[in-house]
């Protein structure tokens, strides 16, 4: 992902050294924020922050978004004035092997066993 954003509008993110298990973890412990993971993992590249259709105020997704970039899960950019995630697949693959794929799966088996406000 290139960053491309003028000074001062550059986030902070861990390195992939720093990520932390029970970081990322708790940031996938959240319904709302693996719904946002979940719908990552479908795309090859990056979303729009503004393209999430969240059951939760800005603000608080904003915050959730800043859960995942700081644990890890996540890395966003400014493009212009949209605020990009993407999913940092290679980064948790190369650290936790198959924990993503688990993950995803066992979301998915309960969003169709119980709807996504589970």
């Amino acid at each position: 992902m290139t960053e491309t954003a003028a000074p001062g509008r550059v986030l902070a993110h861990p390195d992939r050294a720093e990520i932390r298990l029970e970081g990322v973890l708790h940031a996938l412990s959240d319904p709302v924020r693996l719904r946002i993971v979940r719908e990552l993992a479908t795309v090859a590249d990056e979303l729009s922050c503004s393209r999430f259709d969240l059951p939760v105020t800005k603000s608080t997704t904003t915050h959730h978004f800043r859960v995942l970039r700081e644990s890890g899960v996540i890395r966003q950019c400014y493009r212009g004035t949209a605020k990009m995630s993407g999913l940092r697949r290679d980064d948790l693959d190369a650290l936790f092997p198959g924990l993503l794929d688990a993950l995803l799966t066992a979301a998915n088996g309960q969003y169709a066993r119980l709807g996504d406000d589970a």
